[in-house]
Order: structure tokens, then sequence, then C-alpha cells
């Protein structure tokens, strides 16, 4: 269900920092236009931990508005507390999502047997379709294969984003889960060779600003086109990189906003990017087209 290209999706601001929903709704339009796979509402890049319960489902309402069936739509319901997250994820299948994207429990870090008790507490809460998100950069804790080899087994549990960075551990992972099971790259950089170990796709960030050159990416190799893939890749790749030169989605929204798609507005303890950062971001997005106005699109 949850295969190809999805987009983390970024939450736009108005300047007085609340919710730009008018914005909101022409980023999903442009992300179906442009044939993304399924979208991803209300995570990590959607700035989630500063979103008011009422915000975040208002998000994935006008999110789901706007897809309209046109990509499924994998809402973010996560956190420390279990019970807290059954209760959002109940909150977002009344609102019609297609599956919920779970990141681990962070700040407490959970052993491998408390993990996998969280997921399977939240799986027999609601009969969505489930994609734990293991992140230990950000959280603390790595969902190991062993792991997800057990969560693998709930019927609907059904994949992970990846996102350890760690190709050997990314392997074994695909190794111990079933073939129904979507292994997801969570770094963009990487999706192309998680594809060509037997990963699914790609839960992106860069896709916010080029989401048909990222899906053709993914889709490319996951035809086995990987010389065609790569070269898609060898042209996007500044990009890619300059999006984590701080803590996304910082680099990401300063870049959206230098090509006039929202306004630069994060929410503390977001900040904006240093003057040498925003530089770099505007020297990539300048290199390849992508700046407000620019004449011309960037060649793969």
């Amino acid at each position: 269900m949850f295969t190809g290209c999805g987009t983390a999706l970024v939450t736009p601001f108005r300047k007085d920092q609340s919710l730009d929903e008018d914005v909101l709704r022409r980023l999903v339009r442009r992300q179906i236009e442009a044939g993304i796979d399924f979208l991803v509402p209300c995570g990590t890049t959607g700035e989630s931990p500063t979103l008011t319960r009422a915000e975040h489902l208002r998000v994935i309402e006008i999110t789901l508005e706007e897809a309209k069936g046109e990509a499924r739509v994998l809402g973010g319901a996560g956190g420390y507390n279990t019970a807290e997250v059954i209760e959002l994820a109940r909150e977002l299948e009344h609102l019609g999502v297609d599956g919920i994207l779970s990141v681990t429990p962070y700040y407490n870090k959970p052993t491998q047997e408390g993990l996998y008790q969280h997921y399977k507490a939240i799986a027999a809460a609601i009969p969505l379709p489930i994609v734990v998100y293991s992140v230990q950069g950000r959280t603390g804790v790595n969902v190991e294969p062993a792991t997800l080899k057990r969560l693998a087994e709930i019927d609907n549990i059904v994949g992970v984003k990846e996102a350890s960075g760690n190709i050997s551990q990314m392997a074994a992972v695909v190794h111990h889960v079933p073939e129904r099971f979507a292994v997801l790259s969570g770094d963009d950089a990487i999706t192309l060779p998680l594809i060509a170990l037997g990963g699914r796709g790609i839960v992106s960030v860069v896709s916010n600003e080029i989401p048909a050159e990222m899906t053709r990416l993914t889709h490319l190799a996951m035809a086995g086109d990987f010389a065609g893939a790569r070269a898609v890749q060898r042209g996007w790749l500044p990009l890619m990189e300059v999006n984590f030169v701080e803590s996304n989605p910082i680099p990401v929204k300063a870049a959206m906003a230098l090509m006039g798609l929202i306004e630069p507005v994060w929410r503390l303890p977001m900040t904006p990017p240093s003057p040498q950062n925003q530089a770099k971001i505007e020297a990539v997005l300048k290199s390849l087209g992508l700046l407000a106005g620019a004449r011309g699109t960037h060649a793969d």
C-alpha cells in the first residue's frame, strides 16, 4: 500500500505563526499533480511536536480533502505515551487516513521488548495499516531487525521507515521481514541503494521541493533501471545534501521559501538557518534553476 515515493510534508505557517491552510492546500495539489505515490503529513518534517491537537487533525483533514483519493495519506501518529498515541491514531482513523506512520517513543528510551509491546498495543487498538518509524538519531532508540521481524508478524504492521542511515542494518531488515512488509528509506540520498537491497521506496524530504523528480528516481530504481536512477540522483544530490545542512525541516522550509512556495516561518525551537547556511541553500537552488522566477529547469 505504501510503496514508491511519499512526501513527508512540511507544515506551512503564516508570519503570525498560525497554520496557513490555503498554502497547505496548494502544496498538496502540487504533490498530486507531480504524481506522488503517497503523502505523509504531521511527521518530523511537518513540525508535529509544535502542532496543537486541533492543528494536527486539521492538517490531516486538509491533506485528505485535497488528495481526493489520488494519493494515499499516511498520517503521523507517534510519541512516547502509548495511550496518547492510540487516542490520536483513533482520531486519524475517524478522519479517513489510509494508515499511520508512528515514530518510536523518544526520550523514555524503551527496550526492544518495550518497543514491541508499544506497537503491538497500537495495532490491537486500530485496524489501520501501521508503518513503524525508526530514527535513532532523533529518538535515542533503534528498532533492531529482530524486533521488526516480530512486528512484521502482526497483520496490520505493514512496513518501516528506516532512517538509521546504516546500510548493513537495512540489509538485515530486508532479509528478516516477509515480502509483504515494506522497507522504506528515511534518507533521500540512500533511496537507490535501499531499493537495490529489496526496499520498496522512500518517505522523502526533497520531494517537498522536487516531487516529480524524486518520484521518477524512485520508480526507475523500483523498475530495475539503476543507471537511469543514478543519473537522476547525480543531478539532485546537492539538494538532498543541503536539506540536512541543519536540522530538518529548517533547510527544506528555507528552500521552499526561496522557491516562492511558502513563507519562511518555523515554530520554536526550530529557527531560521544561519546566514552561512542560508547562502549555501540559495546557491544550490540557483545552480539547479529552482529559485523563484528562475528561467528554465534543471536537466537530469
